[in-house]
């Protein structure tokens, strides 16, 4: 088992306790943004600060640790006006004319002493199977996956008469961690534990590669939160979830700041 970095305070929700003290801060603390700079760059789309992956792939957008009014007219030039912008282990408000559209709170579990093992029937998925994955996600709502999503790591699934019924995969990727994420099973064979036994596998896979599982849940889901624990999985940090819409009025402001300086391209880094 890859060894497990110690853990922040459990009631934490911002960047971990060494901001401002010159300790670099943990990856799990801006886990996208620790993603998009490092194993998943070559997903990354950027401009200015803001980093996000590519709309195809998932939705999550990473903002610095303390954004400024520059950055957030950067992730309205990126997304564009109207476009829904999702953000994670994220509280502080968008500016006022950014309608909220979803908020949660969250909780960030970290694999502590998870009996991963690969599973007999556990199936490697791919590109040939997001139809049907697509299908399972709608039929059991377990978060964001879009066509692309698969690329970004290993899912596996479980299929019964020719049907796929359960998956589960990596999303996140900072480094020397891996979330395991797209968990779901169809009603038609829940209590079986088929969930369960993928995420152990998924497990397996990451710990192989000298890396350490870790996943998030709703805070409000809390049968799903007891059943990690008692697999494994530990609370590291408590996180939210925030979805916003870019005002339609952003182009306008977007397009006099990129004139100010002197740029609009997606690839500027820093400023």
């Amino acid at each position: 088992m890859a060894q497990t970095p110690a853990p922040g305070p459990t009631g934490s929700s911002g960047p971990g306790p060494g901001r401002g003290s010159g300790t670099p801060p943990h990856p799990l603390d801006n886990p996208a943004r620790a993603s998009l700079t490092g194993p998943h760059a070559h997903f990354a789309e950027r401009r200015g600060r803001i980093l996000r992956y590519r709309p195809d792939v998932t939705p999550w957008l990473a903002l610095p640790d303390e954004p400024d009014a520059q950055d957030w007219a950067d992730v309205a030039a990126l997304a564009g006006p109207g476009a829904s912008v999702t953000l994670t282990a994220f509280r502080e408000p968008p500016p006022a004319d950014w309608e909220i559209v979803f908020q949660a709170e969250g909780v960030q579990l970290v694999d502590d002493a998870l009996d991963a093992a690969p599973d007999p029937e556990a199936l490697l998925l791919g590109p040939a199977d997001v139809p049907e994955m697509l299908d399972l996600v709608e039929r059991t709502r377990p978060g964001p996956f879009l066509p692309r999503t698969v690329e970004l790591g290993t899912y596996l699934g479980i299929r019964r008469s020719g049907v796929l019924v359960a998956m589960a995969g990596e999303r996140l990727h900072p480094p020397g961690w891996t979330e395991i994420s797209g968990v779901c099973t169809d009603g038609s064979v829940r209590g079986q534990g088929l969930a369960t036994r993928l995420v152990r596998a998924v497990a397996h896979g990451i710990r192989e590669r000298g890396e350490t599982p870790f996943l998030h849940a709703a805070a409000s889901n809390t049968s799903a939160i007891r059943l990690y624990e008692s697999i494994g999985f530990t609370l590291r940090r408590r996180t939210a979830f925030l979805s916003a819409l870019v005002p339609e009025s952003a182009d306008r402001l977007a397009d006099a700041r990129t004139r100010d300086r002197g740029t609009g391209s997606l690839e500027q880094v820093g400023r």
